[in-house]
């Protein structure tokens, strides 16, 4: 007997690692976690050699190891059990549930005419025809009743067989098919639950048919998989999430600065929620509290601002040496396994001062919603200029006198003032004062001329950290790039 649930993730290397499949992919790993015998597997479905790419299997199997989705078994491919496809085809065509056509496509619509009913007519199903070089296999589906696919999600959803045509189940090759392929594969496998997006439910009846025909010619009586059908990701307008205008590739959130935990735990969410009202709950929870029941049916928006709000929330709860290892790929990519993919530090290795970050990354730490963003927040201490905004600047100092005389002062001032934080928080409020001008407004053409931008780590801490020098020498160019 089963020790536990067995479910597989069957992706199709075919793109990026879509969002939808890493939480159809966490769904049914949660399933098996929560059983100390449930076994989770992975299973490349690589059969249409056309439009798979190695690099996209790399990215499958890499995201999923990122995400912590460890496998019980494989990863397998689909392709290596060829064999067994065409041994079930063989095995339904002796028990009489395949037959040979040779309609081509426009043989179907010619038939059909005016009819728009979609599928094909079962033209060939009464012919008797024999393997040809032009024959492809078809499923004899039953003309009456219904399929009922039991769902853990929805419910019991009915299909009049009436409506489900006399589908291919392998080409005139003898190429077999997604269909029978991915059915005879479940089988193999033991399969216990499939778990997966609702787009596939129309598949469903098609695969209870062929499992069922399946257990007919082969003797062996392997119980059908309970079916729970994941409910449709959709952007801010409501509409599915498109490939080509969505931000989809999970691979590009892990580049963007997406901390693993935070991921899954948003993930998580779409769909189905932890008892309670706190979102922000540790794996172990999300395991012990997971079941395929609670998912809602309704679509689950994608919302991008709630998953960097919770990657910044994961950020600060962790603690700084943590931080700071996290920040490595996107601060000192030379010194990790793993780096970006989408971009490049602005700093060289020679540059950059690993025990200044250390001293950095608390200031950075409570304002970042992704480790993506870090770079550019503490790039003025390891540039040998400041980073330049012309329009921050133009607004700032170009184009305000005021703030130009407040940099001149601050010149002369921050040469004798005490190197420490509190002391230049403390200058620098005098100077504001005797301008007209408070806090915010004298520290900006400050920090702009300084870190070349008006947002950024606590300011006086950051000068602090820079030196006198370098603080003194960015016034004095500020000041004559004013003028120039």
């Amino acid at each position: 007997m089963l020790a536990g649930p067995r479910v597989r993730f069957a992706p199709s290397p075919t793109g990026f690692f879509h969002v939808g499949s890493a939480r159809s992919a966490l769904f049914n790993w949660l399933l098996a976690r929560q059983s100390p015998g449930g076994c989770f597997i992975l299973r490349i479905e690589d059969t249409d050699a056309d439009r798979n790419r190695e690099e996209w299997v790399d990215g499958i199997i890499t995201a999923m190891a990122w995400l912590g989705l460890d496998l019980d078994e494989g990863p397998f491919r689909q392709s290596d059990n060829v064999a067994q496809h065409s041994a079930a085809a063989d095995a339904l065509l002796a028990g009489g549930y395949l037959y040979y056509c040779d309609c081509t496509g426009e043989d179907v619509v010619a038939r059909k005419g005016d009819n728009k009913t979609p599928g094909y007519d079962g033209y060939c199903r009464e012919r008797h025809l024999v393997k040809g070089t032009n024959t492809a296999l078809r499923f004899a589906t039953p003309r009456e009743g219904v399929t009922v696919v039991r769902d853990l999600i929805r419910g019991d959803v009915e299909f009049a067989n009436r409506t489900i045509d006399d589908f291919v189940v392998a080409k005139s090759s003898g190429a077999v098919l997604y269909a029978l392929a991915n059915v005879t594969d479940d089988r193999n496998d033991r399969i216990t639950h499939v778990i997966r997006g609702e787009e596939h439910l129309p598949n469903a009846p098609k695969q209870m048919m062929l499992w069922s025909a399946l257990n007919a010619v082969s003797g062996d009586d392997v119980p059908l998989p309970r079916y729970a059908h994941l409910p449709l990701l959709v952007n801010e307008q409501r509409k599915k999430l498109s490939k080509r205008k969505d931000p989809v590739a999970t691979e590009s959130y892990r580049d963007q600065g997406y901390v693993a935990p935070a991921f899954v735990n948003y993930l998580a969410l779409l769909g189905w929620s932890p008892r309670g009202d706190q979102e922000i709950v540790p794996l172990t929870t999300i395991i012990e509290q997971f079941r395929l029941e609670d998912v809602s049916h309704s679509p689950a928006f994608f919302d991008v601002k709630k998953l960097s709000h919770m990657n910044g929330e994961y950020l600060r709860a962790m603690s700084t040496e943590e931080f700071i290892d996290a920040c490595a790929p996107w601060v000192a990519p030379w010194s990790t396994s793993w780096r970006p993919t989408d971009r490049e530090v602005p700093w060289s290795e020679a540059d950059f001062d690993a025990a200044l970050f250390a001293r950095v990354a608390p200031l950075v730490q409570e304002r970042v919603a992704t480790l993506g963003e870090v770079p550019a927040m503490v790039a003025f201490f390891f540039l040998e200029e400041a980073p330049r905004d012309e329009a921050a600047f133009d607004k700032t100092l170009r184009n305000d006198p005021l703030a130009q005389a407040l940099l001149g002062v601050a010149v002369e001032r921050f040469a004798e003032t005490p190197w420490e934080a509190s002391a230049l928080h403390e200058a620098t409020i005098e100077l504001g004062e005797a301008m007209g001008l408070n806090l915010r407004k004298a520290q900006a053409p400050i920090r702009c001329a300084v870190t070349g931008s008006l947002v950024g780590p606590p300011l006086f801490e950051s000068l602090e950290y820079l030196g006198r020098d370098k603080v003194l020498d960015r016034l004095h160019a500020a000041l004559a790039r004013c003028s120039g």
